[in-house]
């Protein structure tokens, strides 16, 4: 990237020969502010229509002199170009017409806190920006406002312990509407550990709406202060007895995570044994013919050029709702997978005795996870980042789930018998290819974004709940401990251990 100015002469001649999508964005700043028609760009050397690494074509700066009868400060505001479709002729973006969203409908903003004698605004949010533009154009998720996103490192690199992000819309910014479709602003807020963990617990707009009240945390602007040594709840502490009744009342609006995590059949049958715990989806199970075995082995070729990409950042998730946009990776492997998947390949198993694997961040969600989600009659979901599979936790009485009271434990995907696997690999493997099956609903909500090739499903009862929620107490500090720590509940046949990182970035896991 680089950074330019534009030229200021002839501004109202070349804003004609600007871009529509960019020329509508341009009109949105010029509203807010009138005196800057030039303001300082960081701009991409290379085009990413080009070939070039940044998603992002321009990051405007704009000096916000802010409103001191609010007790707003002055600030450096950020805002992206290039989420949304600027141009129109299909080199960045599909056009897809007027009515629905342009590009993935959304632009980034930022407003940091103008320090004491700068005269021009730093560039690091520039690269920060464009850091979540690359997550977004790789893995075609789309944001909205409440996301949170662990980041685990200062923002500006720094020893600031702002290190994470909420997303917000934008408190001056309004929706525009471009010839290619409507843009969304929505503004980074930097935000300090415990806020993104009572984030997590909570919700990311309970959290915005404490940060708003209190001005050196962020203000009714949400102005990030990297120099802000004190969290939330360390300048004001009662302000997590209202976390808290939050939580008690509301649970959690965070549905799921991508994660470091496993999970491991400790009931499997020998070899020689038949596996009666399979049930056919759709059909009865039948002997192969060596035409079947042929198909299969042409699906799982297919399912491996679908599906070698590389694995994408581990940004964590969001909440899901009825209005959140659907990503465009869902719509994309729905269609492409579901045409190659054999039926009689995807199966439900029912398992008797499990082990779930969690790296330690995962591992201290399990709190909010049972507490904040299944204590309140909902579901909660790891997605592997290191592998192309799920573990649903979810409560009696959640619609749409694979696992059931008489049955709490099952794993819904493409099995395939260790035969068949011989057969096809000449070597007894445990099948992990990536065959993608239906979209998965639950109580009447399309859980796709967090959707698996194999998916593994526990159920548990609210007396259980409550019986591992005073087991797994010490994950609730998430302070660094000893690993690995296990907890076991032989009477449900289950196990869970909590294990470092390096377990789960080996090839062999």
């Amino acid at each position: 990237m680089d950074e330019m100015r534009p030229s200021s002469g002839a501004a109202a001649h070349l804003a004609s020969l600007f871009p529509p999508g960019l020329q509508a964005i341009y009109g949105e700043c010029r509203r807010l502010y009138p005196d800057q028609a030039n303001p300082l760009q960081v701009t991409a050397i290379v085009k990413y229509w080009l070939g070039g690494p940044d998603p992002l074509d321009y990051i405007s700066m704009y000096r916000n002199f802010g409103c001191p009868g609010q007790d707003i400060p002055e600030h450096w505001h950020y805002v992206s170009l290039g989420l949304s479709d600027l141009y129109g002729d299909n080199r960045v973006h599909e056009f897809t017409g007027q009515e629905g969203p342009s590009g993935f409908g959304f632009e980034l903003t930022f407003r940091l806190k103008r320090e004491a004698g700068e005269t021009a605004p730093p560039t690091w949010p520039a690269e920060l920006m464009q850091g979540l533009a690359r997550y977004v154009f790789q893995s075609e998720n789309t944001f909205c406002s409440g996301d949170h996103i662990s980041w685990h490192s200062p923002l500006d690199n720094s020893e600031s312990r702002i290190q994470h992000m909420l997303l917000t819309e934008d408190p001056q910014m309004l929706p525009v509407q471009t010839p290619f479709g409507h843009v969304s602003f929505f503004q980074i807020v930097g935000v300090c550990t415990e806020e993104l963990q009572a984030a997590q617990q909570w919700n990311g707009q309970g959290i915005l709406d404490l940060l708003r009240g209190v001005h050196i945390a962020g203000g009714p602007w949400l102005i990030t202060d990297m120099r802000r040594g004190e969290n939330l709840f360390d300048i004001d502490p009662h302000l997590q007895e209202r976390v808290d009744k939050g939580i008690e009342t509301d649970g959690s609006n965070l549905s799921g995570v991508s994660a470091k995590c496993a999970w491991d059949d400790l009931s499997r049958p020998s070899e020689d044994e038949d596996d009666s715990r399979s049930i056919c989806i759709g059909s009865q199970p039948r002997r192969l013919s060596d035409k079947d075995t042929e198909q299969i082995r042409e699906a799982l070729r297919k399912g491996l050029e679908i599906n070698s990409k590389s694995v994408l950042p581990p940004i964590s998730s969001q909440r899901h709702s009825h209005d959140r946009p659907q990503s465009r990776k869902d719509s994309l492997e729905s269609e492409s997978s579901a045409a190659i998947v054999p039926h009689e390949l995807v199966r439900t198993r029912q398992l008797e005795s499990v082990h779930l694997k969690f790296n330690q961040e995962s591992g201290t969600l399990l709190p909010l996870c049972l507490r904040g989600r299944l204590l309140h009659g909902r579901h909660f979901t790891y997605k592997s980042i290191n592998g192309d599979t799920a573990i649903t936790f979810v409560s009696t009485g959640v619609e749409g789930a694979f696992a059931t009271d008489e049955h709490p434990y099952a794993a819904h995907g493409p099995w395939l018998q260790d035969s068949l696997v011989s057969k096809l690999c000449n070597a007894k493997l445990q099948i992990f290819h990536p065959i993608q099956s239906s979209p998965i609903v639950l109580d009447g909500l399309v859980v796709s974004e967090f959707s698996a090739n194999f998916h593994f499903w526990i159920l548990l009862t609210d007396e259980f709940v409550e019986q591992m929620l005073a087991d797994i107490q010490d994950l609730s500090t998430r302070e660094v401990s000893k690993l690995p720590k296990e907890y076991s509940w032989p009477d449900k046949k289950l196990k869970i251990s909590v294990l470092p990182d390096t377990v789960f970035d080996s090839p062999l896991q």
